[in-house]
């Protein structure tokens, strides 16, 4: 995988079993611009609000495909640090995380993601760090 858009196809076909589950879908896959939608049905606590750990599931999902991207093909990214501040609740609709980069290195890069409800009002702030690693280029035994 060498461009954006082959990664993007690979990301939206190989979202995993937990992003399936909670319906994250991605939406837009830019080298400065990650963006995803999730249902709140489904992913609330027993109040009946949305989980917070959904919506950091959310940005951490936002936050590495933004990274992947940053490292290129001779690069994976790994979660290194992950932070969630949680502004409001949202108990139905679907919210919408938005990704941009704080800080695009060599070796180590960081993104804000701001998780938003229907109305556009911020339900969650999130900055995940990724370490760049390096791939193997030779198989192991």
């Amino acid at each position: 995988m060498t461009t954006i858009d082959e990664i993007a196809d690979f990301m939206r076909t190989h979202m995993g079993a937990l992003n399936e589950r909670m319906g994250i879908e991605l939406v837009e896959v830019t080298a400065d611009r990650v963006v995803a939608t999730m249902p709140v049905e489904g992913n609330t606590q027993p109040y009946g609000l949305l989980h917070g750990g959904a919506s950091v599931v959310l940005a951490e999902t936002l936050g590495s495909v933004a990274a992947a991207i940053h490292a290129g093909p001779d690069r994976f990214a790994v979660g290194t640090d992950i932070n969630a501040t949680h502004h409001r609740s949202a108990t139905s609709g679907v919210v919408t995380g938005v990704a941009t980069p704080l800080h695009r290195g060599r070796t180590m890069a960081s993104f804000e993601i701001v998780v938003s409800d229907d109305a556009g009002r911020r339900v969650c702030t999130s900055r995940i760090t990724c370490a760049l690693l390096e791939r193997d280029p030779s198989p192991k035994a």
